[in-house]
């Protein structure tokens, strides 16, 4: 037992001496660590204060160099407003001595007008003076005059003036006939020779329209194929183009008769397609034909383009081009209608300048004046009335519209361009050469034939040909039977004998075809 006590009383004493030991241990060590403390930041003090000082002289440097900067600018600044001032200043001065000079120079004149005004003071009392003293003579004078005369001074007065007036009259008289006579002795030569002037300015070639065209072919073998077997591929041909194709014995030509000049060249046309092609029978012949005729409504609004483009007459509207265009294919009198409105525009232009008026617009009224005869609906009025309509319709200018109106007197003339139109018309028509009249006559009776059969009911295409000695009708096959058909050449007939009058006689013929179509897939 007390062996135990002792060895935990030893124990006990080992444990506090080692506590001691290692305690002594730990603080020297740590003794050590805060002394290298120490040293370490005295030395990271020291390299602090040193790299303050050289911040802080930097940051001076940088400080005076901003000074001097500043102060540089604004001694700068300072001296471009003192020499601003400076110029402002003498500039003030310049100014002062200017209006110096001027209110001396306005003194001086003030000074001269009051010398001035009172030099005409003076006049004006001399004046007044001697107006007094005139007055009294020419009292003076009056009194012995009605003492000599033993008149009233305002009774001689008016004797003198009624005596004076009838002379004035009379003299008066006599000049205004001489000047009326001479006035129009000079408008007659003046307008001769500016009419003349205008018709020797556009002067132009005539020829006259013919109502047929020769197809030239290269050889006759060509004609059998043209005609077909039994005729049926020349009797296509005449139905799809409305003219008459004579096939006889001409060498090398073939004749295309008819009034319309439109068909005449669809079918020229066509047939040169069709000869090219080789090709020929009745479905190619219609085809071709279909194509031709597109073809020519687009050559038609071309030449309209060129023709307005030539006149240099702009803001034209599509439709009126077009018609413009369709005149190519007209003819008035045998005369082309184109060239014939073409001639007008140029006529109208240059009398228009020679009498101040618009050139372009009376060269534009010309151009259309006729416009009225390329209507394909012909209503039963006046070509200048459907003209004018149509001008109006498409906005044209009032002058313009009522030019065309007017131009064959169906309405009232209210500008001056519009006698101006009626005169170039009449010169461009009365051209020796130029116009026909058997010729306008007989393709208008044309017209009333074919429109007669157009007005009955089922007729889809007439074609007067063979010089209007035979009808040509096609009919819709759906809505005319065949004993339809022949009442219907029958009522045609007597419509034409009893509204139309012509040499002969004259053929209906009714053409009803009936297709059969199907198609294989």
């Amino acid at each position: 037992m007390d062996t135990t006590i002792i060895i935990v009383i030893a124990a006990l004493a080992g444990a506090v001496v080692g506590l001691l030991i290692g305690r002594a241990m730990l603080g020297k060590n740590a003794s050590k660590k805060v002394k290298e403390a120490e040293e370490q930041s005295k030395l990271i003090l020291k390299e602090a204060e040193v790299t303050a000082e050289g911040l802080k002289k930097d940051k001076l440097l940088e400080a005076k160099e901003n000074i001097f900067k500043m102060r540089s600018d604004f001694e700068e600044e300072a001296s471009r407003k003192k020499n601003i001032i400076i110029t402002n200043e003498q500039k003030l001065k310049q100014k002062e001595s200017n209006l110096n000079k001027q209110f001396e120079q306005v003194k001086r004149k003030e000074d001269e007008l009051n010398d001035l005004k009172e030099t005409l003071s003076n006049q004006m009392e001399i004046a007044r003076q001697r107006k007094d003293e005139f007055e009294k003579m020419q009292k003076q004078q009056v009194a012995i005059l009605e003492k000599a005369a033993n008149l009233p001074a305002e009774e001689a007065k008016a004797q003198l003036m009624e005596a004076l007036k009838d002379e004035a009259r009379t003299s008066a008289s006599a000049h205004i006939k001489e000047i009326v006579e001479e006035a129009k002795m000079t408008a007659t030569k003046d307008a001769k020779k500016i009419v003349v002037e205008a018709i020797q300015r556009t002067a132009t070639e005539h020829a006259i329209e013919n109502t047929v065209s020769v197809f030239n072919i290269e050889s006759d073998d060509i004609k059998g194929k043209i005609i077909g077997r039994e005729g049926r591929n020349i009797r296509a041909l005449e139905a799809a183009t409305g003219v008459e194709i004579i096939v006889d014995d001409t060498p090398e030509a073939i004749i295309i008769s008819g009034f319309d000049p439109v068909r005449r060249e669809i079918a020229r046309l066509s047939l040169h397609r069709l000869v090219q092609d080789g090709r020929i029978h009745p479905a190619r012949i219609e085809e071709i034909v279909n194509k031709t005729s597109k073809n020519i409504d687009d050559e038609i609004v071309e030449i309209g383009e060129r023709t307005v483009i030539d006149l240099g007459i702009h803001g034209l509207h599509p439709e009126l081009i077009k018609m413009v265009g369709r005149m190519r294919f007209r003819s008035s009198y045998g005369q082309n209608l184109l060239q014939h409105s073409r001639e007008v525009a140029n006529l109208c232009a240059t009398l228009a300048s020679e009498l101040g008026l618009n050139p372009k617009l009376a060269k534009r009224a010309g151009l259309l004046h006729d416009i009225g005869k390329v209507w394909p609906d012909e209503p039963e009025k006046p070509h200048a009335i459907i003209g004018m309509e149509l001008a109006q319709k498409y906005k044209e200018n009032a002058e313009v519209c009522n030019a065309i109106g007017a131009h064959h007197d169906e309405i009232e003339m209210t500008s001056m361009i519009s006698p101006i139109v009626q005169a170039c018309d009449a010169i461009s028509g009365s051209r020796p050469g130029a116009r026909r009249e058997i010729m306008e006559q007989y393709l208008k009776r044309l017209k009333d034939l074919e429109g007669i059969a157009l007005n009955f009911d089922g007729v889809n295409k007439c074609y007067a040909i063979q010089a209007g000695r035979e009808l040509r009708v096609l009919v819709d096959a759906e809505n005319v039977d065949d004993k339809q058909a022949g009442d219907l050449s029958f009522n045609i007939s007597q419509k034409i004998e009893k509204d139309m009058q012509y040499p002969g006689q004259i053929k209906v013929t009714v053409i009803r075809e009936t297709r059969a179509v199907a198609f294989a897939k």
